[in-house]
């Protein structure tokens, strides 16, 4: 009797379709996901920035100004100061002009009572791991924080001031001497080497993001580039040359082709009207589809919706058609 050859054969793994199907569930699941978790991961780190950048320096300088005004320190116990209880003022505190005073940790300064209690009863505040004040000023710079600026109020004004001072610096510098200066400062800082390169890119990034489009697209149209044969989109700028035109005997078109994935670079053609098929899709669903080189479609535009919109016109044609 020959020995089963197939005894020693390893097992065989799953079918190669489950494991194709597993890999397109998670490509999928990735898809869904990443948009709204890269998109909160994007606005907190521009929030941190904001934050860390300047609210925080500009809240730190308030609250020292305020507490340089506010504070009230003593360096040596008053000679009219009475001792709180019995015992050592220098000690236990003492009261002065109606106010009662306690020693820091240091115990070599003095400042008011009020300003401890509501220190220490609101610790929590700090969060749990915040050492305690080690000093008079210390003390005075939490009860700033906790009486006058706490995060509840200096949030929504920091963002209202915020925005008012981008609003009044957008108006400033867009047109005459403010506009002169920012492109006296790009040209300067686009001369610096390496410099330019990241700074360049930034601002184009930016200015496409935020800035009013200097370009007014009417339209957009795909037209047959850089071949017969391969379809391109564009953005319809207006009418072509006048002697353009004369030349070919029908009207023109300017079309800006912007580049994938970047649309803020591109290049302008010249073409016949009649060679231009206009598209029933928005400029932004346009640009969505250039930046993501041709993975977002636009929804009426989609092969499914347009199958199954003519699918439903040759049903109503064929309704109308019988009796």
């Amino acid at each position: 009797m020959q020995p089963d050859s197939t005894a020693d054969l390893p097992p065989k793994g799953p079918p190669k379709k489950s494991r194709s199907n597993f890999r397109r569930a998670i490509l999928r699941g990735l898809g869904v996901v990443l948009p709204p978790l890269l998109t909160i991961v994007v606005l907190i780190w521009a929030w941190n920035t904001i934050e860390s950048y300047v609210l925080r320096p500009i809240e730190s300088g308030v609250r020292h100004a305020v507490v340089w005004y506010v504070e009230d320190i003593k360096e040596e116990v008053p000679k009219t100061a009475l001792p709180l209880e019995s015992g050592e003022k220098r000690l236990n505190g003492f009261t002065f002009k109606g106010d009662r005073y306690t020693p820091d940790p240091t115990g070599r300064r003095w400042f008011p009572q009020y300003v401890k209690k509501l220190v220490d009863e609101r610790a929590e505040y700090f969060g749990p791991y915040a050492p305690p004040p080690a000093t008079a000023s210390a003390y005075w710079h939490r009860y700033v924080e906790l009486e006058y600026m706490p995060r509840s109020i200096v949030v929504p004004v920091f963002l209202l001031i915020f925005t008012t001072v981008l609003y009044f610096l957008g108006r400033m510098f867009t047109f005459g001497i403010g506009h002169w200066l920012v492109h006296t400062f790009d040209q300067a800082i686009l001369r610096i080497p390496i410099v330019n390169k990241v700074y360049g890119g930034v601002k184009q990034v930016t200015d496409f993001a935020f800035s009013e489009r200097e370009i007014e697209f009417n339209r957009v149209v795909a037209i047959q580039y850089p071949r017969e044969g391969i379809w391109s989109l564009g953005f319809v700028t207006g009418n072509s040359m006048a002697g353009i035109s004369e030349a070919t005997g029908e009207p023109m078109l300017s079309v800006l082709m912007a580049t994938s994935p970047m649309p803020m670079t591109g290049f302008t053609v010249t073409i016949r009207r009649s060679e231009a098929i206009d598209l029933d899709i928005t400029i932004d669903e346009a640009i969505q589809f250039i930046v993501s080189c041709g993975v977002v479609i636009p929804k009426s535009q989609q092969i499914d919706t347009v199958v199954n919109a003519n699918v439903l016109v040759e049903k109503q044609k064929l309704a109308a058609k019988s009796p």
